[in-house]
């Protein structure tokens, strides 16, 4: 039986109101820079190598992330430019201010991920919230879809907040400079370190001609049956840059107390997605009422959903309530569940288990299984009258589909083989760099949930034997 703490109200109030990885540039020689570029889990001191057991992985940023400082006023704000990414920070209880130019027919979408330091203390009311004011400073969106909170977890991960600028609604029409105001939340005994940010600002065209204007009233909302069949292993993300890719499956992973583990589903127009999160068995004493919590993010990182669980040590598990098929139309309405729906591309799962798990079932790793149906034939897109930015974000491609297929991370993509072709390697040296690319991954993706004492050795996953 799962246990509900005092979260089910929180988390309804929520639903109710409320990857694009960095290109890298490549210069150096291409066959060798290639493989050596190739991103991965455990690259380097920044991806976590020789961390201890038990600490969580940190969240690794877009390799193409402009670091920039928020200002304290509007005036002093320093422009996003579309489809990019950044990094900043933010002070407890801080407002800091960017600026955006926009246009009076592109949508424009900026979120906002905070990153609490591993260990700190953070308040379940604590949080972040992104705002967009127009050039007349009046906001653009309202409610509470705008902050993000930790919940009754009360556990430090990466939270992400969200604001829009819907070309053609009630406000916020015009041309013209806009601003954009991103808040920590705080509670007076919070931890007082400053949050790193990392920002991405996603700019949609207009449609070349004006479709519905309604969200559709009916849609398939019975639950489907949980994807069956033998797990496979694939390990989650540190972050959005880094999410793997998953295709419909059943997929196991491991996960840590106080850890967040990133996945990216392939969802087209006139799809539907479902998910589910196990929680394995662990030996220990007591009972937590809020453990798991599976977050859904669509491809401009805006919040769709979320379902958790508590946990006592015997299997748990948790779903996300079902959704509509991706549609355009869906907009325009005041449902988060609905409106999230909005674009095809890759969204987001972010699995998190509370740090508070490591005090009563010990450093782990639990089990994580994950449960994945992606129903419904591919529709046509609508007839954008421009190019989204970044390009592709709106678009899912053969490529794409191989990507979830193969379990590619979000920082891997066919630079690779592009650049063999550019520079006019000859098939005997692709079959070595392939070689040597397939061997890179292979060693990547066989690290596991959990190191060898004393560190240099990863092994896959193998989950806990049920009591």
């Amino acid at each position: 039986m799962t246990i509900r703490g005092y979260d089910e109200g929180w988390r309804v109030m929520r639903r109710r109101t409320g990857w694009w990885r960095g290109r890298t540039a490549l210069t150096c020689v291409a066959a060798l820079c290639a493989v050596a570029a190739l991103p991965g889990p455990m690259q380097g001191q920044a991806r976590g190598q020789g961390m201890a057991a038990g600490t969580p992985d940190p969240y690794v940023f877009a390799e193409d992330a402009q670091r920039i400082d928020g200002a304290p006023n509007a005036a002093e704000a320093v422009q996003l430019a579309p489809g990019e990414t950044y990094k900043s920070s933010v002070q407890n209880n801080e407002k800091v201010y960017y600026r955006l130019q926009l246009d009076n027919v592109s949508n424009a979408y900026v979120s906002a991920t905070a990153l609490p330091r591993t260990g700190t203390n953070v308040a379940s009311s604590d949080g972040l919230k992104v705002s967009l004011q127009d050039p007349d400073g009046h906001s653009c969106f309202s409610g509470d879809a705008e902050v993000a909170r930790f919940g009754p977890t009360e556990s430090p991960r990466p939270l992400t907040a969200w604001a829009s600028r819907r070309a053609g609604g009630y406000a916020c029409r015009t041309a013209g400079t806009y601003t954009v105001v991103v808040e920590r939340i705080s509670r007076a005994d919070s931890s007082p370190d400053d949050w790193s940010l990392e920002l991405q600002y996603v700019s949609e065209p207009a449609l070349k001609r004006t479709g519905p204007t309604t969200a559709p009233e009916t849609w398939n909302s019975a639950t489907p049956k949980p994807v069956s069949g033998t797990p496979k292993i694939r390990r989650g993300g540190t972050s959005f840059n880094e999410a793997r890719a998953l295709e419909q499956g059943v997929w196991k992973d491991g996960i840590r107390a106080g850890q967040t583990r990133f996945y990216r589903i392939p969802v087209d127009w006139g799809q539907q997605f479902y998910a589910t999160a196990e929680l394995g068995a662990a030996d220990g004493d007591g009972s937590l009422g809020n453990a798991l919590v599976m977050s859904l993010y669509n491809p401009v990182r805006a919040f769709v959903d979320d379902a958790d669980t508590g946990y006592d040590g015997t299997p748990k598990s948790t779903a996300l309530e079902p959704l509509p098929a991706v549609a355009y139309e869906n907009r325009y309405t005041v449902d988060n569940q609905v409106s999230g729906m909005r674009f095809a591309g890759w969204y987001y799962l972010a699995v998190h288990l509370g740090a508070e798990t490591a005090d009563k079932f010990g450093d782990g790793p639990l089990g994580l299984t994950l449960r994945v149906r992606v129903s419904g034939a591919a529709g046509a897109e609508p007839a954008y009258a421009g190019v989204a930015r970044p390009r592709g974000v709106f678009d899912i491609t053969a490529g794409d589909k191989g990507a979830a297929a193969d379990g590619r991370d979000g920082g891997d993509s066919d630079t690779t083989m592009r650049l063999v072709a550019a520079g006019g390697i000859g098939a005997g040296s692709v079959l070595v760099l392939g070689l040597g690319v397939w061997t890179v991954a292979a060693r990547r993706r066989a690290d596991g949930a959990a190191a060898m004492a004393g560190g240099a050795v990863a092994r896959e996953y193998e989950p806990p034997r049920a009591r």
